[in-house]
């Protein structure tokens, strides 16, 4: 079957799906069963595949069409500019999120200037945020910590891919996973996308995410904030004077996270808006 053929029909496929984009998702299947790219797949839409491919693509793009991820489909998913792996047991790394990691960014730029500078994340998924930091600012020493084997293994995979020796991952159940490194009061960023969704509103999510990606990266409690009351409190212990916490939030729960990070002597604290003009970052320093 001539690739354009074969193309038209996975993407008529998943025609319907509210949040996909059925022509770019088919192209990006087969640039990774032909191990091409989509220059190729453009220039060469006359090219016969064999049966075996074309069967495989048909295959997969049925499980798209079921509401499986993309991401998880072709394995990775790009973040500040980078190729991050993904598999399921992760979270897929959201656009979002890049602005906490460009606040962070800027804010060591004018704070710390050529300071070696340490960073914890609590909660790693595939890496994407401690990975990008480190990355884009070589001075960082950063201590990413997961309670799950497969982020770990994930974001493993992820350093190596990017040849980063500044980023160390560790299990454990949030500080405890950095218990007996003799890191307390030593952070200058603690910085933390933790599971937010209260668990009523679970079940309201779009599909790709409800039914595949993992609930326990999701699914915060009651009202979304069992872990803000964990992490605020104890970050006391392991921030520098002055230090930065920052957070990924739900877009109603600034107003209830600012007030638990006041009460906890927090000052200075600002939100950052996303893509849909709606709160997702919330910081302050340690007073």
């Amino acid at each position: 079957m001539e690739i354009n053929h074969l193309l038209k029909r996975g993407a008529d496929m998943i025609g319907d799906r509210e949040y996909g984009n059925p022509v770019l998702e088919a192209t990006m299947v087969l640039e990774k069963l032909l191990d091409v790219d989509k220059v190729y797949i453009y220039t060469h839409g006359k090219e016969t595949v064999s049966g075996d491919i074309a069967d495989k693509f048909m295959t997969i793009m049925e499980k798209r069409a079921e509401g499986y991820p993309i991401q998880y489909i072709i394995g990775k998913k790009e973040f500040m500019g980078l190729d991050f792996h993904v598999r399921e047991g992760v979270l897929i790394p959201r656009n979002d999120t890049e602005i906490l990691v460009e606040y962070i960014l800027e804010y060591m730029d004018e704070r710390h200037g050529n300071e070696t500078i340490d960073i914890l994340e609590l909660g790693i998924g595939s890496g994407a945020i401690s990975l990008s930091i480190a990355h884009y600012n070589r001075r960082v020493r950063i201590h990413g910590v997961d309670l799950h084997s497969i982020p770990l293994e994930v974001a493993e995979e992820n350093k190596a891919r990017l040849s980063l020796d500044n980023v160390s991952f560790h299990q454990g159940d949030l500080f405890q996973g950095i218990e007996g490194l003799e890191m307390d009061g030593r952070f200058h960023i603690i910085v933390s996308n933790p599971p937010y969704i209260p668990s009523d509103d679970m079940g309201t999510l779009q599909e790709e995410i409800r039914e595949y990606e993992p609930t326990d990266a999701l699914d915060g409690g009651g009202d979304g904030l069992d872990f803000y009351r964990r992490i605020i409190p104890q970050s006391r212990d392991y921030l520098i004077e002055e230090g930065l916490l920052i957070f990924e939030m739900g877009y109603d729960q600034g107003e209830e996270i600012e007030r638990m990070m006041m009460d906890e002597g927090f000052k200075d604290i600002g939100i950052l808006r996303d893509l849909q003009g709606l709160d997702r970052v919330i910081y302050g320093t340690m007073g």
